[in-house]
């Protein structure tokens, strides 16, 4: 399939198979991921996009969106492959305590431009993720306790619409589209840009402290002492890790939203664990928010599961703590709750669940078997006390977006889909409508 229309109509690369560097175009985030497009279009403005769906649209050629592909499945083939990551405009109005950003900005450069102003928006863990693709799935960050849900904080969504019409949306302008994109995922429009609302940052206390993986009762029963009592200010989540030629390890991340004091003190008890082999806790700008847990910010062969549990009874805790943890590099569980379980005005409704369960392994060719079938086992392990649902964000090659909604909302984002985009042109990473 040529694509000649298309590179004499858009400003942007438009790269098919068989051209130079078309692979590594089409290559996403996580490199275990393959996806099959028939090209990728790395667009250069709003315009560009509007003429990529139009063109798709004429084409019968689906169009899937994606600023950094860290949410990438697969499932994508003979699509179109439109990269926004050019879109990067960061615009930051302190007195307003808004952000307007494109679609292709990225945590770590918003939190900067707002901590300027001592302000912060509702960031994951990793400063290269996509403010886009994190908001439009729901977004439970570090401070998803205090505040809620990314998508909460959205004031208005710049689309391009299954038609290629720009249009600016708002809960008043559009309010079906509106709730739809406020954490349902990207099915319903490409999203060009966000204005969402900031927080005050009075401070923020945060780091890991990391043991030998000996002292992992103890660390676990501090994780659990810590989270029985914690403020929505503070949110804390336990690690264990198995690194390459290296012995286990457990650690704790902490962040609290707050007078850096007051979060030393709220975490004080850690300091009675000894043996530590390194605490970078630390009062700290919200512009360094995604060096808490130092995630890679190049791309890997990542292969991960999450599961939620609405509590750490003993059985749950056996299987947490009781088997090592190779062939995976990481068991994690997050302490959730907080203003992610009460009521929102989006898709992305409130979470019951208390703890975020997140099983990580390397992708890696002599690895990948055994990964994927450590993590099968400990979910078959879990079986009766796992939910079944999950934040949008944390699906999974292979999972659908039925595990992220209830069949409620899931009806209503495919009647909406139907409506907007009936001949089922953008395509999220996990679409509603197969």
């Amino acid at each position: 399939m040529g694509f000649d229309e298309l590179r004499n109509t858009v400003r942007g690369r438009v790269l098919a198979a068989g051209d130079t560097d078309f692979e590594q175009a089409a290559r996403p985030w996580s490199v275990a991921v393959t996806q099959p497009v028939a090209a990728v279009v790395e667009a250069a403005d709003v315009d560009d996009v509007a003429a990529v769906v139009r063109y798709a649209r004429g084409a019968g050629i689906p169009v899937v969106t994606q600023p950094t592909g860290h949410g990438a499945a697969g499932g994508v083939e003979n699509a179109i492959l439109l990269r926004t990551g050019a879109l990067n405009r960061i615009e930051i109005d302190p007195a307003a305590r808004v952000a307007r950003v494109g679609a292709g900005a990225q945590w770590g450069a918003v939190q900067a431009a707002a901590a300027e102003h001592g302000l912060t928006g509702l960031a994951g863990s990793n400063p290269v993720v996509g403010v886009t693709g994190y908001t439009l799935g729901g977004g439970a960050g570090w401070f998803g306790r205090k505040h809620g849900w990314a998508s909460n904080a959205v004031r208005a969504f710049e689309i391009v619409d299954a038609e290629g019409r720009a249009a600016r949306v708002t809960a008043d302008s559009d309010p079906d589209l509106f709730w739809a994109l406020s954490g349902g995922g990207g099915d319903f429009a490409v999203v060009t840009g966000l204005e969402f609302e900031l927080f005050e940052a009075p401070g923020l206390y945060g780091g890991r402290i990391m043991w030998p993986g000996e002292r992992l009762r103890e660390v676990w029963d501090a994780f659990r002492a810590l989270t029985s009592q914690a403020p929505d200010e503070l949110s804390v989540w336990f690690q264990r890790f198995q690194f390459p030629q290296a012995p286990e390890m457990v650690a704790l991340d902490v962040a609290y939203l707050g007078d850096p004091e007051a979060g030393r003190a709220l975490v004080s008890v850690l300091d009675g664990i000894e043996g530590a082999v390194s605490d970078t806790r630390a009062a700290m700008s919200v512009a360094a928010l995604g060096t808490i847990t130092s995630e890679p910010t190049d791309p890997s062969p990542a292969i991960g599961r999450t599961e939620l549990l609405t509590e750490l009874t003993p059985e749950a805790e056996k299987i947490i703590l009781g088997e090592s943890v190779a062939p995976l590099a990481n068991i994690q569980v997050r302490y959730l709750g907080g203003a992610l379980s009460r009521p929102t005005g989006g898709a992305r409704e409130a979470m019951p669940e208390q703890y975020l369960i997140y099983l990580l392994g390397l992708g890696l060719p002599q690895l990948r078997d055994a990964v994927r079938g450590k993590i099968d086992a400990l979910v078959g392990q879990f079986s009766g006390q796992i939910t079944g649902q999950k934040p949008f964000t944390f699906l999974a090659p292979g999972e659908s977006a039925a595990a992220a909604f209830d069949a409620a909302t899931l009806d209503r984002l495919r009647a909406i889909k139907r409506d907007r985009d009936p001949h089922n042109v953008i395509r999220s990473n996990y679409p509603v409508i197969g």
